[in-house]
């Protein structure tokens, strides 16, 4: 299984299949608590695509380093990667905390994203709902106490290097995830096209997702009859799903099929 040495860590990631083909590859990044296998579901979707699963920083067999868990610093770990890797331009596909990683590449790196499926992250936190928002800033050793046992805890035990740093993943993922954030003006730059992708029971209201696609400009005006007018973004609210749920609908799956197509 490969690692890189990148930015003073040891990045675990798979490549399926290893030979390279004519299509951009496609990068699936996981939520927190998970990893890359995570989101192996897509990967028959996303076929013959070459796909990138990465164990972010903490997470799956990707131990942890003395660093500060930010989003910002995830996503130059991917832009890392893909200079070990060659590949100048990626498509990616991340979910929750790899939504906002997905976004912070596109953000910060513009020139390696050509089209970005952000799913179930919002573009500022003050779009959470209240209690969602609370609970993420009190991420700590308690909290990973009272998760022992629980799936994401075995699925870290299975594969991390060192099991017992449990308590510090979710520590560092309040670093992470409990940190403020608006990246209202960074978004409306975005030169990605994008997918916004939220269930309409997620950890953010359907209003808010159709904010973040106003900014994108989508959402303006009607398209013309002959279809001309449409925004290049993408806006899919996911019926009767709540946050876990979003990587199991079948609707998902067409849509990404559809939007990551050439």
């Amino acid at each position: 299984m490969p690692y890189a040495e990148l930015n003073g860590l040891q990045l675990h990631y798979d490549i399926h299949p290893s030979s390279r083909n004519q299509h951009p590859p496609v990068v699936l990044l996981h939520g927190a608590m998970e990893a890359g296998t995570s989101m192996e579901g897509l990967r028959d979707v996303l076929a013959p695509r070459t796909i990138i699963l990465v164990d972010l920083q903490a997470h799956g067999r990707t131990a942890d380093m003395d660093r500060t868990m930010r989003l910002e610093t995830l996503a130059d770990d991917i832009a890392a990667l893909l200079d070990h890797l060659n590949f100048p331009e990626v498509d990616v596909v991340g979910y929750s905390m790899g939504g906002g990683v997905a976004l912070r590449l596109a953000i910060q790196h513009p020139e390696r994203v050509r089209k970005m499926a952000v799913m179930s992250f919002p573009f500022k936190s003050s779009g959470r709902h209240p209690e969602i928002a609370a609970g993420l800033k009190h991420l700590g050793p308690q909290v990973a106490k009272g998760l022992m046992g629980s799936p994401p805890h075995r699925l870290y035990t299975a594969l991390a290097p060192r099991p017992e740093d449990w308590p510090q993943l979710v520590t560092r993922l309040g670093e992470a995830m409990g940190a403020d954030f608006d990246w209202t003006e960074e978004v409306k730059a975005l030169q990605s096209q994008v997918l916004l992708v939220s269930g309409d029971a997620d950890m953010f209201p359907p209003a808010h997702a159709a904010e973040f696609f106003a900014l994108l400009g989508g959402g303006k005006r009607s398209a013309n009859p002959d279809g001309s007018g449409k925004s290049p973004h993408r806006l899919l609210i996911l019926p009767s799903a709540a946050h876990h749920e979003v990587l199991q609908s079948p609707v998902l799956k067409v849509a990404l099929q559809d939007f990551l197509k050439d």
